[in-house]
């Protein structure tokens, strides 16, 4: 990780710990780090929990959210090829900024092939 590392938010734990026990995973599984670096200056939420975003190996889980302005927005866990937690990815459909944070119980479980 880079020298723009910041220590991982109580939400964004909640959201991945919550994120990993819909697909019947723990964080003993996959370890949830300490530090992590903030995507396109935290605008629309997505953090990188890995050490390198080429070693993406697969999506673990998406859900979607609808920000508080109406805007849906996806949400996706990566892994990468050494089975460990790559990113934390928010696609907000409009490419605005994310409004509010999603608490665990605001999102629903979208099928890995749905279109938006």
């Amino acid at each position: 990780m880079s020298q723009d590392t910041r220590k991982i938010r109580p939400q964004e734990r909640a959201l991945v710990e919550h994120l990993l026990g819909l697909i019947g995973f723990t964080t003993a599984q996959y370890p949830i780090r300490e530090d992590v670096v903030e995507y396109e200056g935290g605008k629309m939420g997505s953090i990188s929990m890995g050490d390198d975003p080429n070693l993406y190996d697969g999506d673990l889980v998406q859900v979607e959210y609808v920000d508080s302005d109406g805007t849906p927005v996806v949400i996706t866990l990566t892994k990468d090829s050494n089975g460990k937690l790559l990113d934390l990815d928010f696609w907000k459909v409009d490419f605005s900024k994310l409004i509010t944070y999603p608490q665990p119980h605001q999102v629903s479980v979208r099928p890995l092939d749905a279109g938006v």
